[in-house]
């Protein structure tokens, strides 16, 4: 099987933002979708304290009323990757997120490309 490339995403936003944020979301998936990205997830958390590891929480240090979203975008390759984000990024339809006050602070965002080595 031929590995595939994910970016991934860990975020915080205010639990009250949460309903604005998966509107944005929504819109978001469907023009990633349309410029060849295979698949798009969004994951807004639930079940936040385990009993091994570091919660997620912790990890974003998020604060009371406070919440964390996960997400990914799955590509073919980096390269292809690669070619749908240049692609996004000047679809007309984006240009309205440019210009809009998001629900989640972006420089508390993580991000960041991952080869896919598992896939079952």
């Amino acid at each position: 099987m031929k590995s595939k490339y994910v970016d991934g995403f860990l975020m915080v936003l205010p639990k009250k933002n949460v309903a604005k944020y998966v509107a944005i979301a929504k819109e978001a998936g469907k023009i990633w979708l349309d410029n060849g990205a295979l698949a798009y997830s969004e994951c807004v958390g639930e079940d936040l304290k385990p009993k091994v590891g570091i919660p997620f929480p912790k990890r974003a240090k998020s604060k009371t009323g406070e919440t964390v979203i996960f997400a990914w975008i799955v590509f073919k390759s980096r390269a292809h990757r690669d070619k749908v984000n240049a692609a996004v990024m000047v679809d007309e339809r984006m240009q309205k997120f440019a210009e809009m006050e998001m629900p989640f602070d972006i420089k508390r965002m993580s991000y960041g490309g991952f080869d896919q080595v598992v896939a079952l």
